[in-house]
């Protein structure tokens, strides 16, 4: 189910790469179809999260830069980064909540088109998330955020006002404190504040059945405005949707509990969205094959949730795994939890340390039992695979043999945006091959402007454009990969 990390490293797998002629006549390099659209080749970049949009999710300079850049790789298709559907404040995270956020992502658009040469189909992830707060100081949780209840007075056996609970609490030990408390309680205290899908006494959480498809569809609809391609659905990870989809969804209200009730909203979103933007739109979504938590969702979940998903409408199903916030490290005292820092966390992202296979193609099994119940279905969407994608033998072998239709590949894409370019053209001695350390994913967890180690101390090459290379605001690592400098 899940894996820990051991001090054993995995070697990255030495790569023969193709020749031009090989590449031109192998399946990665084949065209596909996608809903209403054609790829003109199977090589996909997954959505990512640099932190790079303004405070208030405006696209700005940086941002466009950074996606010209992997257009540079003419990839079949980039997906953008998940990108907030409320009209919310959320830091640097991308935001399509208003019609004021239009302009940036179409100049977005506009630069990846130019970059790849028009060759590049250019989709936008969207996302809903809930509340979560820092972790709070042990006297500010018991102190200020903390309801005194009868539970707390009859633990104490004491009366007295609220106040003086609170400091009769305040002075226990740590254990017999925890023994008082609710696990929701000690959770809060030890983790900070998180909203979860099942705290239906909150008017704002009952009432997302009503309001999320919606929001869904409206942000669809400026993504068309905006010339995006397509919508991927966020319906994997931490968030709000892959919850409902959850086995932890414990609602009552008809959102939960059976397979039928969990899939209601996600497919209620995805009917809203197509009313909304019609068959122009490709629309497809990612979900997890495997939650990697106890009591969370198993391969078999995630194939019914597909197969009903592709019957809703799907275009395309893109295949994750773990990355939840349930087994997340205990934050720092003023942090917040992120939800890839624990054992599912880690089947998310693997690294060269992780126990059991290596991470080259480790998640491929849950793609292709996916792909097997779509087809067994009648279903004949294409499955995004990815995952340690690092090789052209791995990517056409995962073709190949039916573990996917296409191949994602995101920190190798980052270690490299040329890659699938350099491949394409014979000239894959060139390409920089990712080390799967997680360097990238300690940045995201800080909501630091997202780099490699491989080449964020390189000031020597000039940006694309020819200056000199902009770099992050504590100015130690350059923004962008350095450009490829052919030899040819």
């Amino acid at each position: 189910m899940t894996s820990a990390s051991t001090g054993a490293v995995h070697p990255i797998p030495p790569a023969r790469w193709p020749d031009a002629a090989e590449a031109a006549g192998s399946a990665l390099f084949s065209p596909l179809s996608i809903g209403p659209l054609e790829s003109r080749t199977r090589t996909w970049v997954p959505a990512m999260v640099p932190w790079r949009c303004s405070s208030e999710g405006l696209v700005g300079a940086d941002i466009i830069d950074w996606y010209g850049r992997f257009a540079d790789g003419r990839p079949g298709v980039l997906v953008v980064e998940a990108t907030g559907i409320r009209d919310v404040p959320s830091g640097p995270l991308m935001r399509i909540g208003h019609e004021r956020f239009e302009a940036g992502l179409a100049e977005l658009v506009a630069e990846v088109r130019k970059r790849s040469a028009g060759e590049t189909l250019v989709f936008l992830q969207l996302i809903d998330f809930l509340a979560v707060k820092r972790r709070p100081t042990r006297e500010d949780y018991l102190r200020r955020f903390l309801t005194i209840t009868d539970r707390h007075r009859e633990g104490l056996e004491q009366g007295g006002t609220d106040e003086e609970v609170r400091e009769a609490l305040l002075a226990l030990p740590h254990e017999e404190l925890c023994a008082l408390l609710t696990e929701r309680e000690v959770r809060d205290l030890e983790m900070g504040y998180r909203e979860t899908v099942n705290d239906t006494h909150l008017p704002h959480i009952a009432d997302l059945p009503r309001r999320l498809p919606g929001l869904f569809a409206d942000a669809a609809q400026r993504a068309r405005a905006a010339g995006f391609d397509g919508v991927e659905l966020h319906l994997a990870h931490a968030y709000t949707m892959a919850s409902f989809l959850s086995p932890r969804n414990r609602r009552t209200d008809g959102y939960g509990g059976d397979r039928q009730g969990r899939h209601r909203l996600p497919l209620e979103a995805l009917s809203a969205v197509r009313a909304r933007v019609g068959g122009d739109l490709a629309v497809g979504c990612r979900i997890l094959g495997d939650e990697a938590i106890e009591g969370g969702g198993r391969i078999d979940d995630a194939c019914a949730a597909a197969c009903d998903l592709a019957a809703g409408g799907m275009d395309w199903i893109s295949v994750s795994k773990g990355g939840k916030f349930e087994d997340a490290r205990q934050p720092r005292v003023g942090e917040a939890v992120y939800p890839y820092t624990g054992p599912s966390g880690l089947e998310c992202m693997p690294t060269v340390r992780v126990s059991g296979p290596p991470p080259f193609g480790r998640n491929l099994p849950l793609a292709r039992a996916v792909r097997r119940a779509l087809r067994a279905a009648g279903h004949a969407i294409p499955v995004v695979g990815a995952g340690g994608m690092n090789s052209f033998e791995l990517c056409e072998r995962a073709l190949s043999e039916g573990d996917c239709d296409l191949v994602g590949a995101a920190r190798q894409s980052l270690a490299d945006p040329d890659w699938w370019r350099k491949m394409e053209l014979g000239l894959g001695t060139d390409i920089r091959r990712c080390a799967y350390t997680n360097y990238c994913e300690g940045l995201d967890q800080k909501h630091a402007q997202v780099t490699c180690r491989l080449w964020d101390r390189d000031f020597s090459a000039p940006d694309p454009g020819g200056g000199k290379p902009a770099r992050s605001s504590d100015g130690k690592r350059r923004l962008l990969p350095p450009p490829w400098e052919r030899d040819d």
